[in-house]
């Protein structure tokens, strides 16, 4: 393993809560937060390259989650689940019952607003969050 790929493969053990995070909200299915998972890591090491730290890692690893999510999303037409459905989802093993609820409403809410809300729950800052997300 070259310097590049340690460096890369640290970075994202630091980090693994946002690839769960986003692949919890943008898939419903067990399958599809695996393949979501995969799909993120692929892009994020193929991307890691262009990476130059102007931004933390965790900045640039969420608008790479999230780009691909919305992508995959796209691609394969990802249902959301409503919220009756609830008692019938295994939400993150270590979450509380609100925070799962709050999860899964949060799966209700139109793209941007869920990506606004998730980053601005993990303590981002507007700049940063305008960022992330390019706007």
């Amino acid at each position: 393993m070259n310097v590049s790929q340690q460096e890369f493969m640290t970075m994202l053990s630091q980090h693994q809560g946002i690839l769960g995070k986003i692949c919890w909200l943008y898939a419903d299915s067990e399958d599809d937060r695996a393949d979501l998972r995969q799909e993120i890591l692929l892009q994020a090491w193929r991307s890691y390259r262009r990476f130059r730290g102007d931004a933390k890692f965790s900045t640039w690893l969420y608008q790479v989650a999230l780009n691909t999510a919305l992508t995959i999303r796209k691609k394969r037409r990802i249902a959301t689940t409503d919220l009756d459905r609830a008692p019938e989802l295994a939400g993150p093993a270590s979450s509380s019952d609100d925070s799962q609820r709050l999860l899964l409403a949060m799966k209700q809410l139109p793209e941007a607003e869920r990506m606004i809300l998730t980053l601005h729950l993990e303590g981002y800052k507007n700049k940063e969050v305008a960022e992330i997300l390019g706007i």
